[in-house]
């Protein structure tokens, strides 16, 4: 090394500016798009929101060709999936009210499984380990379900087909959505009562209007198929989350067991 090149000064990486960190904001701006088409352009939103799901393999990809592998593009790319995921179960908990609790259990699900996991990964199992990284003394289907980057994308895309299947079931199906057949209803004229719906719904962002505007946009046979595929893959997914949050809480009472004998507080349960 010459003396000139010594006094250069050492090049600092702009890890904000990796390529896996790029896809990563693409998938961002994907999703927003797909959220913008989501209450009225099943089509257009479909297809933004699968080229941002697809796109969560390909950074992958990316990190290991180009040795960009960073904590930040991991954790861009699980807040974006978990972000992505519960927007869409939201909007389906409205269209479909009657399952909407079901749906609300899937949402705190999802998060609260890879928020434990994540913690549990970092406090007990070092900085430098990846929430992916599974102890098969731990967890048989942990382990299987993260060691293969092919399994994980295989459940991760059948469960978002299965929740984009139903998304589009909102815009054609009767059988889970019956006023989509039905016109406005005739409403008694009554002390107190509107004799149009019209006046009820004087918006056309309420939610009957809203309905009505999705009524038989589409045919439901391909959906239902879509349904039908993803279907297993996606209670398969909702299982490693079940296991994900019982593992990482009882990996967290371990260290919290270990800490006390630590500072001798340990005592018998009565």
């Amino acid at each position: 090394m010459t003396p000139a090149q010594a006094s250069q000064p050492e090049h600092e990486e702009n890890i904000f500016t990796f390529i896996p960190n790029l896809i990563g904001y693409s998938r961002i701006v994907l999703g927003v798009a797909s959220l913008y088409y989501m209450p009225l352009h099943p089509r257009t939103c479909s297809f933004l929101y699968s080229v941002s799901c697809l796109l969560d393999a390909l950074d992958g990809v990316a990190a290991r060709r180009y040795q960009q592998s960073t904590k930040f593009g991991a954790v861009l790319d699980m807040v974006t999936d978990r972000c992505t995921t519960s927007c869409l179960l939201v909007f389906l908990a409205s269209a479909f009210p009657r399952w909407s609790i079901v749906f609300q259990f899937l949402i705190s699900l999802d998060l609260a499984s890879h928020y434990m996991h994540m913690y549990a990964t970092l406090t007990m199992g070092g900085k430098s380990q990846s929430h992916k990284k599974i102890d098969e003394g731990r967890s048989w289907i942990l382990t299987w379900y993260y060691s293969s980057n092919t399994t994980l994308f295989t459940f991760c895309a059948l469960n978002e087909l299965f929740f984009i299947a139903l998304y589009l079931l909102s815009f054609s199906s009767p059988k889970l959505s019956p006023s989509l057949l039905k016109g406005q209803e005739k409403y008694p004229s009554s002390p107190g009562t509107p004799s149009s719906p019209s006046i009820l719904w004087t918006t056309p962002w309420s939610a009957h209007a809203m309905e009505m505007a999705r009524a038989n946009k589409m045919d439901s046979m391909i959906p239902w198929i879509l349904a039908g595929v993803s279907f297993l893959g996606m209670a398969v997914k909702q299982w490693v989350n079940v296991v994900q949050l019982i593992r990482a809480s009882q990996w967290l009472a371990e260290g919290d067991l270990a800490e006390r004998k630590r500072q001798g507080l340990n005592r018998k349960s009565a």
